[in-house]
């Protein structure tokens, strides 16, 4: 099984007053640096990164090297399009499945992401890091799935939509020992950064 890792790392940081979250410090280096060798080291690869706020001054400030990047140019319009960017930009690229992670989540780590990875099955595999029993980030998507998520992704939602709708379908695998979903958001969540 190849599982491909996709972090989404364009938003703009609006509520952080416009510094996007991908140039954030943590551990000495931008947060999309950190979040793209969580994916590495829990077992993704290809990774591929989709930017979009400050994508110019990410590349230049950023080791992002064996990593594919796009760059969304709707980013302004939420998560959803950055999904369809990084889905469109894996097709083709021989792996079974992807798992999905956002760059202003710190807390989880390499651990979890393996525990997910595991628990792929196939290309229409469909699973998530669960934190208490709920359902979380991040989520692994077979292959199979990725046109129909692609075409249901919208806004800020994401692929929630559709992982509503296969709720069901959705392997839970529990990772609250090993991780916090927490995200950065507010200047109040700059605190938990290293």
């Amino acid at each position: 099984m190849t599982v491909a890792g996709l972090l989404l790392a364009a938003g703009g940081g609006r509520r952080l007053g416009g510094r996007p979250k991908a140039l954030l410090d943590h551990r000495g280096r931008p947060l999309v640096e950190h979040a793209a060798q969580v994916l590495r080291d829990g077992g993704c690869g290809p990774v591929h990164i989709v930017l979009g706020a400050a994508a110019d001054a990410v590349r230049a400030r950023a080791d992002l090297t064996g990593c594919g990047v796009s760059v969304n140019p709707d980013w302004a319009q939420g998560m959803g399009s950055s999904l369809r960017v990084g889905l469109a930009a894996l097709a083709g690229s021989g792996a079974d499945a992807v798992v999905v992670s956002l760059v202003d989540q710190p807390g989880i780590g390499a651990a979890a992401v393996a525990r997910v990875v595991a628990a792929a099955t196939g290309p229409d595999a469909l699973a998530a890091a669960a934190y208490g029993g709920e359902r979380g980030h991040p989520v692994l998507f077979g292959a199979a799935r990725w046109a129909e998520i692609a075409a249901s992704a919208e806004g800020d939602r994401g692929a929630r939509a559709y992982l509503r709708r296969h709720a069901g379908e959705v392997a839970l695998v529990e990772c609250g020992d090993v991780a916090e979903a927490y995200d950065i958001d507010t200047p109040e969540d700059l605190a938990r950064l290293e």
